[in-house]
């Protein structure tokens, strides 16, 4: 297998949902939502793209560094990879449905443990899908991070005490999905979130925060992470990109709790920009999706390597000999 033949049997599965394109930027599917695209004229998710790709690197070769390490403690766990798996559900009305819940979230748990990262399920309309992706993380030892939407108390309470039972590593909420109209949900004040995240012995991740004071609620509340987030840019039109917003976010947080960030990230040259601005990790959505749809788990594990390796090779040339060691100064 190899990416080549990966991304053209998920050109055939995604047909009408997703075009494979060879630059996925949000140009070719703006408004497709339902679908792969972004909401209303795609500008959020472009802003995502673009925000990256305005980061120049600067290149340095007279140093020592030959064999760099990206290994990363998280959650008690050491991953050989700070890339990790986003959390994707809906295959039915977003991806054409080739694949079904517990099918996907197989190939990207699996896939994700394979090439020694750590991956997530997610929630949707039918409650149903949450529970096949709990199911899918208990199955892999609880290596896995489920997210819930913004639900109502009794279906939040109910969807931790599952994620609990499966003993999985840690459990998040997507708080940027609180103004879908396909499913009971609202934003979270935050003494509600407080009180969300003290109703679990899990470490409890907010993903969705886009600015600074919202970043300073989720610790105060007492996350044990934040995703830097605007959902791929399928909530809202007009948001900055993630990039934008990282740097001064992960400075106000001052390393309290881990900050990760997900957008528009494609290569292991954009892992290492976004841990220049000050992201201990970062998310992967849709490289995976046409991994998983082109190559199941094996297809996921294939695009995660590729991804670390380029990040190896670009920490070479920037003279970065641990994660640690990325900073403001691989940046032009």
């Amino acid at each position: 297998m190899n990416i080549r033949t990966v991304r053209e049997t998920a050109r055939e599965k995604l047909k009408g949902f997703c075009r494979v394109c060879p630059e996925c930027n949000g140009k070719a599917c703006a408004g497709e939502v339902p679908g792969m695209g972004g909401m209303g004229t795609g500008a959020s998710f472009k802003n995502n793209v673009e925000a990256l790709a305005a980061y120049r690197i600067n290149l340095r070769t007279l140093h020592s560094v030959k064999k760099p390490d990206t290994t990363l403690k998280l959650f008690g766990l050491e991953l050989k990879t700070p890339i990790l798996g986003a959390p994707i559900t809906g295959n039915n009305f977003n991806m054409g449905g080739a694949l079904n819940e517990e099918e996907w979230a197989e190939a990207v748990i699996q896939g994700c443990l394979t090439s020694g990262a750590l991956g997530s399920t997610g929630d949707a309309t039918d409650p149903a899908m949450y529970k096949a992706g709990v199911e899918v993380v208990a199955k892999a030892q609880g290596r896995g991070i489920p997210f819930m939407k913004p639900r109502q108390w009794e279906e939040v309470v109910n969807y931790l005490r599952q994620a609990e039972q499966a003993g999985v590593i840690a459990v998040g909420m997507d708080v940027d999905a609180a103004g879908l109209v396909t499913i009971p949900v609202s934003p979270k004040s935050k003494e509600e979130l407080k009180e969300i995240i003290g109703n679990t012995s899990l470490p409890f991740i907010v993903k969705g925060v886009m600015t600074l004071d919202e970043a300073e609620i989720a610790v105060e509340a007492g996350a044990a992470a934040i995703v830097v987030s605007n959902h791929g840019g399928r909530v809202i039109d007009h948001t900055p990109g993630t990039a934008e917003v990282l740097p001064e976010i992960a400075a106000a947080v001052e390393g309290r709790i881990p900050v990760i960030v997900d957008g528009g990230i494609r290569t292991g040259l954009d892992v290492l920009k976004m841990l220049a601005l000050g992201a201990d990790a970062v998310m992967v959505g849709r490289p995976l999706i046409i991994a998983g749809y082109g190559g199941g788990a094996e297809g996921v594990a294939l695009a995660i390597r590729r991804m670390t390796n380029e990040l190896k090779q670009a920490m070479v040339l920037t003279g970065c000999s641990t994660l640690g060691d990325i900073s403001m100064d691989v940046l032009f």
